[in-house]
């Protein structure tokens, strides 16, 4: 298998996407490193997943952490990027630029830090795979700093790709997930709301991590893909068109 024997570091790996690609590289025979700010999540996590894997906390805000994860990790064949935060829309005008920014963080700057720590040590026929969204393409009010994120990962894509070549660089713009970045939203309103965000889909359905960590290893083991988003919606943008 393309994967087998080869290193794999997931950022945000201790739940949801980066998990389910954890899950589903381990059981290509790659040896993957999740890293959380957590510790707890982290340790559950691993209890998951094969003795292949381990684990690292990293706080993505911060470049010292990001640096001492890759020097604990050392040489790498893929780094796959799935850290965010919970966003609660709301409007630009009510949001001071101090935590306009502090929303970028993780989502962007992390990886950022990530990719510019990660890139030295990816081993010939290595890649990297980001995170974006639909809402870079489609935002909804409320959402412009999310989709400002977004937006800049695709373009941080292209411009990577060129710039680490032959390192692939590529992102998955992902639609609505069924991940534990949904767990605040009370139960009733939460299946209230995938089955309003299943209905503006041409496949009728919500995402799930396993759909998203099938792209990820695709994007990981295809050598002739780079500079690419890929887009796993269910045609939500189409439908919205």
């Amino acid at each position: 298998m393309a994967l087998s024997r080869q290193r794999i570091v997931i950022i945000g790996g201790s739940s949801g996407m980066g998990l389910a690609t954890a899950r589903a590289a381990a059981a290509a025979g790659a040896t993957v490193t999740i890293a959380s700010s957590n510790q707890e999540r982290l340790k559950a996590a691993l209890t998951d997943l094969p003795d292949t894997c381990d684990g690292h906390v990293v706080d993505t805000r911060d470049e010292a952490s990001v640096a001492a994860l890759f020097d604990h990790v050392g040489e790498l064949d893929h780094l796959v990027y799935t850290a965010g935060d919970a966003v609660r829309p709301q409007p630009l005008a009510d949001v001071s630029l101090d935590a306009a920014r502090q929303l970028l963080e993780v989502r962007f700057w992390g990886t950022v830090a990530a990719v510019k720590h990660a890139a030295p040590r990816v081993r010939p026929g290595g890649s990297i795979v980001l995170s974006s969204g639909t809402v870079a393409v489609r935002p909804a009010p409320g959402t412009a700093l999310a989709a400002a994120a977004a937006s800049a990962t695709e373009g941080l894509t292209r411009g990577l790709a060129a710039e680490l070549a032959p390192i692939r660089v590529n992102a998955v713009r992902s639609g609505a997930i069924r991940t534990p970045l949904w767990d605040p939203v009370p139960e009733p309103q939460r299946a209230a709301l995938f089955s309003a965000l299943a209905d503006r889909t041409l496949t009728k359905s919500i995402g799930e991590a396993e759909q998203i960590a099938a792209a990820h290893l695709y994007l990981m083991e295809n050598s002739f893909v780079t500079g690419t988003v890929l887009t796993v919606d269910g045609g939500a943008l189409l439908a919205g068109s």
